[in-house]
């Protein structure tokens, strides 16, 4: 089994991220118009701070041997995400609610979410665990 440190499942996971995130921007923002582009960053960019909040709490978590430690900081890691992306959107939906296009928030949203699966997958192959 290879070790693999935090740090770097995050750093490959938000390549990914960022590259989708732009790719949905790019396509909202030819159909939608510049504001399309920038809820899809929004949607896409709450998913990427997400992710490094909860990679910041995984890593505090590194070094623990005991199955049921390790589990918790998971835990905590993808509760502190999923509050942080919550809170993200909260505000994007308070701050820029007037020129908001849902479709493309949550089209940056999914497109970035289902990349950080792709790239956890992808990583737990090449690793074989």
């Amino acid at each position: 089994m290879q070790n693999v440190k935090t740090a770097d499942v995050f750093k490959q996971m938000a390549k990914w991220q960022i590259l989708v995130t732009v790719l949905v921007a790019l396509f909202s923002g030819y159909f939608s118009g510049i504001h399309g582009a920038i809820s899809a960053i929004a949607g896409g960019g709450s998913v990427v701070v997400g992710a490094f909040v909860g990679s910041l709490i995984a890593k505090s978590n590194e070094n623990k041997k005991n199955p049921g430690a390790i589990l918790l900081g998971l835990l905590k890691a993808e509760g502190a995400k999923i509050i942080v992306i919550a809170a993200l959107l909260l505000i994007v939906f308070k701050v820029y609610a007037a020129h908001l296009v849902p479709l493309a928030l949550i089209l940056g949203l999914a497109a970035s979410a289902i990349m950080s699966g792709a790239a956890m997958l992808s990583l737990n192959e090449k690793i074989k665990i």
